[in-house]
């Protein structure tokens, strides 16, 4: 005997010889229990970018002031806000703050977390390029080499530089030579086989990067000057202690903003190279060409970045990933989450580097290897689980 009784929770409850069975719910009229379109899908997408974007901007506002305020010398927020407003708006036109005061904020910190917030974003975004470019999760500025061309460079500089009184002046521009030196040997060592491909760029960074280590080494070792050894580990650990007003600043802030808008533009192509060569070809990008276009674009952008703070390591290794599960993996949404996330921890991680050991300083490097290590050994474990998955 054949019975259809409708159930409360939506089912029909069938009986069949004496035995009743509740099948499963139908969809109720109104389309509730349709998945969304993809319409729906990318309006959700696009609102929840706008949203952590304009999240992470008041963030990175709220962080400069926080950056500038706290420190050895404790400043309130007021004075901060007051002394900045003199300075860029003339708001208040009479200055009624100590002279001191005026210029730890205007003349040293400002700079200071300014160059934090444009280092930071910067690695951030050239570590998700480079992990869409070579398409390996676990890549970072130091992959190809780049920073210990930098650091190389930086090195010499110290050492032997500060003999002849110019040492200070020629640090940065070393450290950009080295860094662009170092890149042309990658881009000629992957160029040799043939095609510019992934594997190849990885094998000439790692190459290229343990030959520099070893250089910058013995660099240290040969110099006998103890000062100068000690200058160049705090440099090789990373420092934001050379940030003043001033072209430096300037020029690392119009190559973080282009490397920004011209990653972004190009997040499509990105896209397309991080799922495969094959796959970019049929969308009408060329590997090869675009592959080379991006390793030029991130190499002069990790060059002006370390002669600026020198090396700082797993931002980015880490903010990608963080951009990734806040808006999804589209390069276009990612890039600018990353470059406010970047910004934001290089920040906070300096805060922590003048605060834990006042009045002395720690290599910013430190704190965020503290903060990307633990981080990077969660990533593995989940790589492997979904591998053996």
């Amino acid at each position: 005997m054949l019975q259809r009784v409708r159930n409360k929770g939506g089912g029909k409850r069938v009986t069949v010889n004496d035995t009743s069975v509740v099948a499963a719910p139908t969809p109720r009229e109104g389309g509730e229990s349709s998945p969304p379109s993809p319409a729906q899908l990318a309006r959700r997408t696009a609102w929840r970018t706008r949203v952590w974007l304009l999240g992470l901007t008041v963030a990175a506002v709220l962080s400069v002031v926080a950056g500038v305020s706290l420190g050895a010398v404790g400043i309130p927020f007021d004075d901060v806000v007051r002394v900045v407003g003199h300075h860029l708006f003339l708001v208040p036109e009479e200055q009624t703050w100590s002279a001191p005061r005026d210029s730890i904020i205007w003349e040293v910190r400002l700079p200071r977390v300014l160059l934090a917030l444009l280092v930071g974003a910067g690695l951030a975004i050239c570590g998700m390029a480079l992990q869409g470019m070579v398409r390996n999760m676990l890549a970072d500025p130091f992959l190809l080499g780049v920073n210990s061309g930098a650091s190389t460079g930086a090195a010499a500089a110290i050492l032997f530089g500060f003999s002849l009184g110019i040492g200070e002046h020629v640090l940065p521009t070393s450290a950009f030579a080295g860094a662009l030196a170092a890149s042309l040997l990658v881009y000629g060592i992957a160029r040799t086989g043939g095609r510019v491909t992934s594997v190849r760029l990885l094998l000439a960074g790692v190459t290229v990067g343990y030959a520099l280590q070893a250089t910058t080494s013995f660099l240290i070792f040969a110099s006998d000057s103890a000062e100068g050894a000690r200058s160049v580990m705090f440099w090789l650990l990373g420092s934001l202690s050379l940030a003043e007003w001033g072209s430096p600043l300037a020029l690392v802030a119009v190559v973080v903003l282009l490397t920004v808008v011209l990653l972004t533009l190009s997040g499509r192509q990105l896209d397309a190279l991080a799922i495969g060569d094959e796959t970019a070809l049929t969308l009408g990008v060329s590997p090869e060409k675009f592959r080379t276009t991006l390793l030029v674009l991130v190499a002069l952008c990790i060059g002006v970045l370390v002669a600026a703070s020198g090396s700082i390591g797993f931002v980015g290794l880490v903010v990608p990933h963080l951009a990734r599960r806040a808006v999804g993996s589209a390069h276009v949404r990612a890039l600018p989450v990353a470059a406010l996330m970047g910004g934001i921890l290089l920040i906070w991680a300096d805060i922590a580097a003048r605060t834990v050991l006042a009045p002395q300083e720690i290599p910013i490097g430190i704190i965020t290897s503290l903060i990307g290590a633990p981080f990077l050994l969660i990533l593995v474990r989940r790589m492997h689980a979904s591998s053996a998955a």
